[in-house]
């Protein structure tokens, strides 16, 4: 489930991320260096990777969390309004069998 079907973490999953953030500022402060820290810490090499220059620069702070980046629409309400109106018709409308991505009718 992606963030815009209502996915994304949880506050308890929030939480565990900042959790982990810290734990990986403390490693970093007493010199374990990434490869090291993810082992420990048990997430992608290429975060730690990332944190760690931001740590190095700012901090425990540089670690924290952002927010959830919003990207926005680039596509004007005008080009919005066909997907809309297709998407109401349902795919049988267009030529497909049933609700599933399936083969097209014919």
């Amino acid at each position: 489930m992606r963030y815009a079907d209502g996915g994304g973490l949880t506050a308890a999953g929030r939480r565990r991320r900042k959790t982990v953030h810290i734990q990986a500022a403390e490693l970093f402060e007493q010199r374990i260096k990434p490869p090291k820290a993810v082992r420990r810490l048990r997430v992608g090499l290429k975060s730690a990777y990332q944190w760690h220059p931001r740590w190095r620069e700012g901090g425990v702070q540089a670690l924290a969390s952002r927010g959830p980046s919003r990207s926005r629409c680039r596509l004007s309400p005008r080009c919005l309004e066909k997907p809309a109106v297709y998407l109401q018709q349902g795919p049988a409308a267009h030529g497909w069998v049933g609700t599933r991505c399936g083969r097209p009718l014919g």
